[in-house]
C-alpha cells in the first residue's frame, strides 16, 4: 500500500516505514505529524482510490530531524563592467518517517 501526498508545494510517493524529507515544518523531534492533502491511495497494484475519496484518507508521520541543505552557492557576474557577487543559500527541511496510511 502506498500514497501520493502533497506537502510544501511538492508530490510525494510514501509508503508505511519511508523516510522522506519535505519542506520545513513546525514541530519538535519525535512529534507526530499528520498529512491531510492525500492526492491518491493505491492498496494493490489494480486498486486505485483518488478523487473525494482519497481526500478523506490521512497519512501519518513523526518527525525524526530538522536540518538544513548542504550550501547552494550563486556566483553573479557581468562582463565588462567589474561586478562579482558570491551568495550562498541553505534550505531549511524536516526528515519524517512515514508510520501509516489511514485510507
Amino acid at each position: 500500500m502506498y500514497a501520493v501526498i502533497q506537502t510544501g508545494g511538492k508530490q510525494y510517493r510514501v509508503a508505511p516505514g519511508d523516510t522522506i524529507q519535505v519542506e520545513k515544518l513546525p514541530g519538535e523531534i519525535g512529534t507526530e505529524v499528520e498529512f491531510a492533502k492525500v492526492l491518491a491511495v493505491f492498496k494493490e497494484p489494480d486498486q486505485l482510490i483518488a478523487g473525494p475519496e482519497a481526500a478523506q484518507a490521512r497519512v501519518k508521520a513523526t518527525i525524526t530531524a530538522q536540518d538544513r541543505a548542504d550550501k547552494v552557492v550563486v556566483f553573479k557576474f557581468k562582463r565588462k563592467k567589474q561586478m562579482k557577487r558570491t551568495i550562498g543559500h541553505r534550505q531549511a527541511y524536516t526528515s519524517v518517517k512515514i508510520n501509516e496510511i489511514v485510507a
